[in-house]
């Protein structure tokens, strides 16, 4: 590392993650889903604060009641859309050609513009509530500029069964940092989407031999099958690495003015990170589901630890009373589901975030004295059609 560069640290812990994420999902199931806003901006109050480019941590200052009325606008929206455009569409279907399919099929592609939509208002947002050394960062509206270009992009990658999909990230990605601002200085991504067609070559070669497989084997040729073997664990990886490796391109080749950034993260690290942590959480849930069975077993006096408990469940729940029955439901339900986004953040979002964290560096960073504050932006929408939607355009 050069002098004049500096590294990124990450402070976040698992512990006091999991009783954070723990606590705040119970109160949202507690509050019937309304504190979900006040979890999401707690969650992310920690994550950015355990960021630390050069030491110095990263705030967030977005609000709860921000999303809350953004989230409220969104469903406003959607439900005229649904309610009035789905029945203007239902109506002419029915006239036509007497089916509901069609108007099914259209209203579908209808709300996929809104999915690009809410995803770049999403990092509007996200940005704009998101400060370093006490400097906002910014990002310019453009959100139904961002959605036509996914759109094409998109279509552009589907008919060329994937080639064109280097060319989608590049141009993606570089209409979101172009528009992009630390300060008083903008973004700008550089290099070109060529750049991308190597790290998507072993996705490629995992491909065909997965697709060859198959073909082959469903055409009389059933050796052909045995091609299944490496192919499929080669496509897995291959889609981790052109994630990785597109990030470390594009990010080496993004500028602020005279700064710049050096990306390391390494694929077979976050292969790790999913695989172990994807284990655990299964394992964890599995474990749960037993103790579960097993106090079933206990308070109806009904079977012994040493047998078989799965298979004994639905004997135990036929014994309950109808009412105990869906107490008991509802209990396991939303006990896994809260230990299910709990382990999550746990196993693979916090070392996901860690890693790439902690693989990122500064370059030129004496410049950093001499950006500027930049103006407010007052977005008071937040992600609500992101939230609407639910997309997974953020944390």
């Amino acid at each position: 590392m050069a002098a004049t560069d500096i590294g990124t640290n990450f402070a976040g812990r698992r512990g006091r993650l999991f009783w954070l994420a723990l606590k705040t999902s119970v109160l949202t199931v507690l509050t019937l889903g309304f504190y979900r806003f006040w979890m999401k901006t707690r969650l992310r109050r920690y994550y950015w604060s355990s960021v630390r480019p050069g030491g110095l941590p990263l705030e967030y200052t977005g609000q709860p009641l921000e999303k809350l009325l953004g989230f409220l606008i969104a469903v406003v929206f959607l439900a005229f859309y649904v309610g009035i455009v789905n029945l203007v569409l239902v109506f002419f279907s029915f006239a036509l050609i007497q089916d509901n399919i069609a108007a099914y099929l259209l209203s579908f592609i209808g709300v996929i513009p809104f999915w690009f939509f809410a995803q770049y208002r999403a990092r509007r947002y996200v940005l704009a509530r998101t400060r370093w050394r006490g400097l906002r960062f910014g990002l310019e509206p453009g959100a139904w500029g961002y959605a036509w270009r996914a759109l094409l992009h998109w279509l552009a990658t589907i008919l060329t069964l994937g080639l064109l999909w280097p060319r989608m990230t590049f141009w993606l990605e570089k209409y979101r940092t172009d528009r992009t601002h630390f300060g008083s200085v903008r973004l700008t991504q550089g290099g070109r989407w060529q750049m991308l067609f190597r790290p998507l070559r072993p996705l490629l070669f995992g491909l065909a031999l997965s697709g060859g497989g198959l073909l082959l084997g469903s055409n009389g040729q059933p050796a052909a099958f045995w091609l299944l073997l490496p192919g499929a664990p080669l496509t897995l990886y291959g889609f981790v690495h052109y994630r990785v490796r597109s990030f470390q391109l594009l990010t080496d080749h993004k500028t602020a003015g005279a700064i710049g950034f050096r990306a390391h993260p390494r694929p077979l690290r976050v292969l790790r990170i999913y695989s172990v942590g994807g284990f655990f959480i299964v394992l964890v849930l599995f474990l749960m589901l037993l103790g579960f069975s097993a106090a079933l077993a206990a308070i109806l006096s009904v079977g012994t630890l040493g047998e078989d408990l799965l298979s004994e469940l639905p004997d135990l729940m036929q014994a309950l009373p109808t009412w105990a029955t869906a107490l008991v439901g509802i209990l396991f339900y939303f006990s896994f589901f809260i230990f299910w986004g709990v382990l999550t953040q746990v196993f693979l979002t916090l070392p996901l975030i860690g890693h790439y964290a902690e693989t990122l560096q500064i370059t030129g960073a004496p410049q950093l004295a001499l950006i500027g504050q930049r103006a407010r932006d007052d977005f008071a929408e937040a992600e609500g059609f992101a939230e609407a939607l639910d997309v997974g355009a953020a944390l």
